[in-house]
């Protein structure tokens, strides 16, 4: 996690340096990875936020979530810290908590009652040992299903799918009218959401809470865990020659286009439809879950405060901190980047019917599970992703795939 990032020498740069910038009040450079369309105009809202306190904000940018959090991790240790660094609500800056290198923002939490409105997953994430050293800013859902409304009439679907049963069928109707089935990116992170996604809605919450935090083997091993490997594996035949190395939001855009029909993908895709003018419900469909219970898997983005003792920037990640939280920030930076609220108080009435989907569920707790990264730690999450991505690509035989996830997350 510490070793030294090519990147980190290129995005030393000098930010807005002059007097006159710098007397408009503190300066505050966040490195975060939100470099697509949807997301650059969602980071905006931050910005422009915290511009409005008379701040000035250093947008440093970098693609990939891994490469972002390596540059911020080596750009602490290097003693030259960003204000404010973006990591996934996860056990990903466990370590740099453990390390004595973040400053906590107990201050921001106890004045503004974090406790109070943050749902207890996302809380027991960003509370560590008493003390808060991350901002949630976001809940994102990763295992959404998406699918155009114009590759859909084209196919001749004309019922939204409620089951995997359903899905598969729609799936066969699309391939058949010479769409892209599935749109999909063929890269590790996304193979796992794919998973997930079947994990959840096949599998139910017993089965995933089993496999993923209890990491049982004889679950792993057993018949219903075999029936999510096989159906994820099926899922592989829909997409297209191009997909491998494909970013989602390339993927994206083939629904948006109607040249694709259905992706599996986080809502931070809505943005994307959201940029492009596209209408939830008029120009394309959104699916949380297949069943009135199907899981709400909680995933998304925090920011964390590098250690510093300059004056000026801790006053700027205590005033970040407070406004990305404050309600209205939160809607408005939720209509652009696709998620939904952190917070479980705001006023939903702006949001579209997708958001308001996911707030509905959201209001009931016996369907919030945490994302992969919630139960396992860095490595084992890389070992799952690196043996579904070889299952989903290559004939290997289930039985295999079964034994080695039970060897890659054993305890």
């Amino acid at each position: 996690m510490l070793k030294q990032n090519i990147l980190a020498a290129a995005l030393a740069l000098a930010f807005l340096g002059s007097t006159a910038v710098q007397a408009a009040g503190p300066k505050a450079e966040v490195i975060h990875w939100w470099t697509s369309g949807g997301e650059s105009a969602a980071v905006k809202v931050f910005s422009d936020a915290y511009t409005t306190t008379g701040g000035v904000w250093v947008d440093t940018a970098v693609a990939l979530g891994e490469q972002a959090r390596s540059v911020a991790i080596n750009r602490i240790v290097g003693g030259n810290p960003p204000t404010m660094a973006q990591f996934n609500t996860s056990k990903q800056f466990l370590d740099v908590v453990e390390q004595g290198m973040l400053n906590n923002v107990d201050e921001v939490a106890i004045r503004d009652g974090w406790d109070k409105f943050l749902p207890e997953t996302v809380l027991n994430v960003v509370k560590v040992k008493g003390h808060y050293y991350a901002a949630p800013v976001d809940i994102h859902m990763p295992t959404w299903f998406w699918y155009s409304k114009a590759a859909f009439k084209k196919a001749g679907i004309t019922a939204e799918p409620k089951t995997m049963d359903e899905l598969f069928a729609a799936l066969d109707k699309l391939k058949a009218a010479g769409l892209i089935a599935l749109a999909h990116g063929g890269q590790p992170w996304q193979e796992n959401t794919v998973f997930t996604a079947v994990l959840a809605n096949l599998g139910g919450t017993e089965l995933y809470l089993k496999v993923l935090r209890d990491r049982d083997p004889k679950v792993i091993q057993g018949e219903d865990f075999k029936k999510v490997l096989l159906a994820f594996k099926r899922l592989q035949s829909y997409v297209d020659k191009g997909s491998p190395g494909r970013n989602w939001n390339d993927a994206t855009a083939m629904l948006i286009t109607g040249k694709a029909g259905v992706q599996i993908m986080g809502d931070w895709a809505k943005g994307e439809f959201t940029l492009a003018h596209q209408v939830p419900g008029k120009d394309y469909g959104c699916i949380a879950g297949f069943g009135p219970k199907s899981p709400y898997i909680i995933q998304g983005d925090v920011f964390v405060f590098p250690k510093t003792s300059n004056a000026e920037q801790i006053k700027a990640q205590k005033v970040l901190a407070s406004l990305m939280l404050a309600p209205a920030t939160q809607v408005a930076f939720s209509n652009k980047k696709g998620s939904i609220p952190v917070r479980t108080d705001v006023d939903s009435s702006k949001m579209d019917v997708c958001a308001q989907q996911g707030l509905a569920i959201m209001k009931d707790k016996s369907r919030h599970l945490g994302n992969g990264e919630v139960y396992l730690n860095p490595d084992q999450n890389g070992s799952l992703a690196d043996i579904l991505t070889a299952y989903w690509n290559k004939a290997i035989p289930v039985e295999k795939v079964q034994k080695d996830i039970a060897r890659a997350l054993k305890s």
